[in-house]
């Protein structure tokens, strides 16, 4: 099995939501819990438009800071 090394960005407070949800004090498996679900998961649909709605939810939370 190969093993790589991978980022991603998130807000604090996703990340801790992320934390809180997984049941996990660290980062690290806090990650590793919400990969793992979203690969066994039935119910995960990958699409544009769920992308989307995400970046327009950042780009508002974003605005309103300003």
């Amino acid at each position: 099995m190969k093993i790589v090394h991978a980022q991603t960005v998130l807000t604090e407070e996703q990340l801790e939501a992320l934390k809180k949800k997984a049941n996990e004090s660290s980062t690290k498996e806090a990650l590793s819990v919400a990969v793992q679900h979203f690969l066994e998961c039935e119910y995960t649909d990958m699409n544009d438009e769920m992308w989307t709605r995400k970046l327009e939810k950042v780009v508002q939370k974003k605005s309103k800071k300003d």
